[in-house]
């Protein structure tokens, strides 16, 4: 095993890692913590079950954003970073990271029309979630154009020769 290959290891590793938490809070921890709001607080049960489905869609959304970034590794191991498929990877990481944005932007929203009492602490986490999303989304919207223009060049190059 080269340099390269140990490195995406720890890499895929890191991913997978930061994979399985987010996968048993959504099976787990996340209904158990939900049911117990609403019983705690009748007033608001109602809000249950769009908190769980958007928690989930948003765990589906990092998931998948997570399955990509594993992809794009396999890629760079087997020496094809330099492929559409990379730059495919690449766009659906930056739409799924979009899409947390909004989701959570819009979740914001709805908790400070509609909810009562302290809400900083929703306020603070959702704008720390939403900045952090919103620079996976750039991040990859600008490694995508720097790999497009990078096949393009190489294509142009094996064109000439």
């Amino acid at each position: 095993m080269n340099r390269k290959q140990g490195l995406t290891m720890f890499l895929k590793a890191v991913v997978f890692l930061m994979g399985m938490p987010v996968l048993a809070m959504c099976l787990f921890w996340l209904p158990e913590v939900a049911s117990r709001d609403a019983e705690a607080n009748p007033e608001t049960a109602y809000l249950q079950y769009p908190f769980l489905v958007c928690a989930f869609i948003l765990s589906f959304l990092f998931c998948i954003a997570l399955f990509q970034t594993f992809k794009l590794l396999t890629y760079i191991d087997r020496s094809r970073a330099f492929s559409e498929r990379s730059v495919h990877a690449l766009k659906v990481i930056k739409y799924c990271a979009v899409t947390i944005s909004a989701i959570i932007v819009v979740g914001i929203l709805f908790v400070v029309i509609f909810i009562e009492g302290d809400r900083t602490g929703v306020i603070m986490l959702g704008s720390i979630c939403t900045l952090a999303s919103s620079i996976i989304a750039t991040f990859a919207t600008l490694l995508q154009k720097l790999l497009k223009e990078a096949i393009d060049f190489q294509l142009e190059n094996e064109l000439t020769v």
